[in-house]
């Protein structure tokens, strides 16, 4: 199937896949709403008939998974795959769909977590792909010329990434942008916010998903690793500021690391300006300001959040879409002077920040990413999955308030999220609730991500669903028409 797509004249004309900031103050009164009010979920009879698909039509998948449990811990090794009633294996990817081992087709709404803004599997990237490995192998260990290919177009889309080093994953970036941080400013505490998702390393295991719980998930992390972590509630400047102050007394605050559309790809989204006043405290009180762009990097356009916003981090984090979908996906960004502390010893200033990975900026990976962000220049990609998020959401809010529910649908361009549960929502703010009501909100979640599964839609966990330029405007129609089979199927709806 040839892939190759041309821009239509109207997304060329856009550089960012958001068309209009949200109404956030909106967005935050009709979630607290969701949540104020009694679970939603599926009819019981209609949950059974959703889960039946999968011992009628995903056998294979379930024995596969199953033998996987004597082997592998779970029975699968990325959190991602961790799918109600049982994970489906995949075995094909193409474009906008997905294909399990017994031949189910699904839209993909999942897009690897992210990083397939073009589509699975993109043919003018894949055969480019296997002509270098043809060539050069996936790796040598030593340097290749698309090492230097890949940070230059960065920095030509983002000036604020000066130079880039290229690492592993996400978790491996915001590690070495936190060693970083210190190293330059000589201080040790780390700002992020409660409730975000920064990968696993140790430090960052911290106010996980709920604001407010701080160490919670940390087991098997001594404290003395977390003792200069700390969180704010999302969108609170005027606690940011305090505890920015309180660290100055004590020595100061090496750097505030956020996502700059608000915690877990903006589930709980920020205001537009928020950004800016995080940049501005931080100039104020010398804190470094690191961008977490894992996820937003390219997806909400060629020059990040970043360029969207208007805003110059010190650092930027990149994860899944830095090679457009391959494996190695990872690395930091950022002002020279900062930058060069990962050089120490090899033509770098100052002290060392150590970082290693002996197969990152491999040829594979370096050339992915290089050729992905070309085809993203050429098709204005971020822009057309944007687009399909614009018509997703509106179809979302339609089917919502003609079935006369009170959920929440809203995106910031091609990440769209769909809130049924308002599980995200919840934190230590009133913790006999969390306590009563996350599990039950969780599960609802998780039956809602089976239930658009068994209608032929994945989703990240049931509520939320990336966006790519495969998505074409057939396929948003044809899967509105699904999910709103599955919310008519709701207690009460109509």
């Amino acid at each position: 199937m040839d892939q190759t797509v041309s821009p239509p004249a109207a997304a060329t004309a856009q550089q960012y896949a958001i068309s209009e900031w949200h109404d956030t103050d909106e967005i935050y009164a009709r979630l607290q709403q969701l949540i104020r009010q009694p679970l939603r979920p599926i009819r019981r009879d209609k949950m059974q008939e959703f889960l039946a698909y999968f011992d009628a039509k995903c056998q294979r998948s379930k024995a596969l998974t199953d033998e996987a449990k004597l082997y592998i811990p779970g029975g699968v090794q990325h959190n991602l795959a961790f799918n109600y009633p049982f994970p489906i294996a995949i075995h094909r990817a193409e474009g906008a769909y997905l294909w399990d081992e017994d031949g189910n087709r699904y839209a993909d709404f999942l897009q690897a977590g992210g990083p397939t803004i073009l589509g699975s599997n993109y043919a003018p990237i894949r055969e480019k792909l296997i002509d270098l490995v043809r060539e050069c192998s996936p790796v040598t260990g030593l340097f290749h010329e698309y090492e230097l290919k890949l940070a230059k177009k960065i920095n030509q889309h983002m000036p604020g990434v000066e130079m880039f080093r290229m690492l592993g994953s996400g978790t491996e970036a915001v590690m070495a942008a936190i060693r970083a941080a210190r190293v330059h400013t000589g201080h040790k505490k780390i700002i992020k916010v409660g409730g975000a998702y920064h990968g696993w390393s140790d430090q960052m295991v911290y106010g996980l998903h709920i604001p407010g719980t701080r160490r919670k998930e940390s087991t098997g992390i001594p404290r003395a690793v977390t003792k200069h972590t700390q969180e704010f509630f999302p969108n609170n400047l005027s606690q940011l500021r305090r505890m920015l102050m309180l660290n100055r007394a004590q020595g100061g605050t090496a750097a505030v690391i956020l996502e700059p559309v608000g915690p877990e790809s903006g589930t709980r989204p920020v205001p537009f300006d928020f950004n800016q006043q995080v940049r501005a405290l931080c100039d104020e009180f010398g804190a470094l300001l690191i961008f977490d762009e894992v996820v937003t990097g390219f997806r909400l356009g060629l020059g990040g959040a970043q360029g969207y916003f208007g805003v110059k981090p010190d650092l930027t984090v990149f994860g899944k879409c830095i090679t457009g979908g391959y494996p190695m996906a990872g690395g930091v960004g950022g002002k020279k002077e900062i930058m060069l502390h990962f050089a120490a010893g090899i033509g770098g200033t100052g002290e060392r920040a150590y970082v290693g990975g002996t197969l990152s900026a491999n040829p594979l990976s370096c050339a992915a990413g290089y050729f992905a962000l070309e085809e993203m220049e050429r098709t204005n990609a971020a822009v057309l999955a944007g687009q399909a998020g614009d018509r997703l959401t509106a179809g979302l809010k339609s089917i919502i308030d003609r079935l006369h529910l009170p959920y929440a649908a809203y995106n910031q361009g091609s990440i769209v999220h769909l809130e049924t549960s308002g599980v995200m929502l919840l934190d230590l703010k009133n913790p006999l609730k969390l306590l009563r009501e996350l599990k039950p909100r969780k599960h609802m979640m998780e039956e809602m991500g089976a239930a658009y599964m068994a209608q032929g839609v994945i989703t990240l966990a049931g509520s939320r669903l990336y966006t790519s330029m495969a998505d074409t405007n057939d396929v948003i129609d044809d899967a509105l028409d699904r999910i709103e089979y599955v919310l008519s199927c709701v207690e009460g709806a109509g």
